[in-house]
């Protein structure tokens, strides 16, 4: 294991849970709406995509099948082994601060993970800043957030939160961001957005403009989400309702998740037609 994160961030991982996190359960949503979201703002395949941080490949994977050149970059080596066996994905070890690209030689950066475990600004904005400077002018930057408020709600729908020492961890990050994970909490040690930070490290990074999509609203906490994501039409009207609330700012801070997306000139469009 490389030096790239903390061990207990790479213990984590090296478990190999996560390639199947995003394909289960009501974890689905997160993955159907982050591709619902991109697929509206990347410009049309066979455009260059480098997956910064992108895990197993499992947004990769639905990239490549699409028509796009993936290129993903992950510090965990088993991530990187089963990434580089998806067909159309190449795969190599990296940091998201230091990149090693070749300036603008990509169309889209996505970091779909990186950002959730960096706890100092100035280490998000690097990654930001270099996901920037490896896409071309007009490229697209997208970056998933986890909200700052995700563990407390995760942690009263699951029933724990009148445990003393989760309802300690749990309102730390959502007081100051920090989120110091353990086992039986289902994550590691992270970062939690505040739902305006995010514009502001985009900012900072060269990226005006950007724009935040809420990725689960409050759907997610819903108990019986399963049923709606089992079956395809029921699915179908909780994505368009999702839609229709994804850009709503008295609800950025309810949803698990946010994506922001920025070009590097500064406007987003929507239909393959970054600032459109």
């Amino acid at each position: 294991m490389n030096d790239h994160i903390a061990p207990e961030i790479a213990a984590y991982y090296t478990r190999g849970e996560e390639d199947g996190r995003l394909r289960t359960g009501r974890n689905r949503l997160e993955f159907w709406r982050t591709q619902d979201v991109l697929r509206r703002h990347l410009p049309p395949p066979p455009a260059r995509i480098l997956d910064i941080g992108g895990g197993s490949g499992v947004h990769a994977e639905w990239l490549a099948a699409d028509g796009y050149q993936v290129e993903l970059v992950d510090p965990v080596p088993l991530h990187v082994r089963q990434a580089a066996a998806i067909p159309g994905v190449t795969a190599r070890e990296g940091d998201a601060r230091d990149l090693g690209a070749e300036p603008g030689a990509y169309d889209v950066a996505l970091l779909l993970g990186p950002l959730y475990h960096l706890r100092d600004r100035a280490d998000r904005v690097r990654a930001l800043a270099e996901a920037a400077r490896a896409v071309r002018p007009g490229g697209v930057v997208a970056a998933a957030t986890i909200s700052r408020f995700a563990a407390l709600h995760d942690m009263v729908k699951k029933g724990q939160y009148a445990r003393p020492e989760i309802r300690a961890i749990v309102l730390g990050a959502a007081g100051d961001g920090g989120f110091d994970g353990r086992p039986d909490m289902g994550f590691t040690t992270a970062y939690f957005h505040d739902a305006d930070e995010i514009v502001g490290e985009f900012e900072a990074a060269g990226l005006p403009g950007a724009r935040r999509f809420g990725v689960e609203g409050a759907f997610w906490l819903m108990d019986d989400v399963n049923a709606w994501l089992d079956e395809p039409e029921m699915r179908r009207l909780l994505l368009d309702a999702l839609r229709r609330v994804e850009l709503e700012p008295t609800l950025l801070g309810v949803s698990g998740h946010l994506v922001t997306i920025a070009s590097r000139s500064g406007q987003v469009g929507e239909a393959g037609t970054p600032g459109a």
